[in-house]
């Protein structure tokens, strides 16, 4: 549904696309959060654990930022994950304000089980779009969240 709102053209546009990007992201997070539920995990758990997988021990400034989570919202989630024995937190000799947050192996274990169904929950939401759409859909997405997070 459009919005009703009155005001300048650009402003309708802005609005109307808006509600229409987080209706569908909505939708499509309902229909993946079973999965994750299933797996004892939240979406920020399995964020968290995706990108230890993928690109390694990282510092836990540093997964705050590629996951777009406040620090306090971060520890909580890696509070939990290592109460789970999912990762392993090192605080940094030389530097100490720096910790480095690693997969344990049953960390490792539980991402690579998850993770397969999970991508393909995903690639199961995007077949309603054809392989230009999603890479459109992709590149706008990108376009759009770049310019939020660095403006000018």
């Amino acid at each position: 549904m459009p919005t009703r709102f009155q005001g300048q053209p650009d402003q309708v546009q802005a609005l109307d696309t808006f509600i229409k990007l987080m209706r569908a992201s909505e939708s499509f997070l309902s229909r993946l959060q079973p999965g994750l539920t299933a797996q004892g995990l939240t979406p920020g758990q399995f964020a968290v654990l995706e990108a230890l997988l993928h690109l390694g021990p990282m510092h836990q400034r540093e997964i705050g930022r590629k996951l777009l989570r406040s620090h306090a919202n971060i520890t909580t989630v890696l509070d939990n994950l290592e109460r789970e024995g999912l990762i392993v937190r090192v605080r940094e000799t030389v530097d100490r304000r720096f910790i480095t947050v690693s997969l344990t192996p049953a960390g490792h274990d539980r991402i690579t089980a998850v993770f397969p169904n999970h991508a393909a929950a995903i690639a199961s939401g995007l077949a309603c779009l054809e392989t230009e759409e999603q890479a459109e859909l992709g590149r706008l997405c990108k376009k759009l969240g770049l310019a939020l997070t660095h403006p000018g």
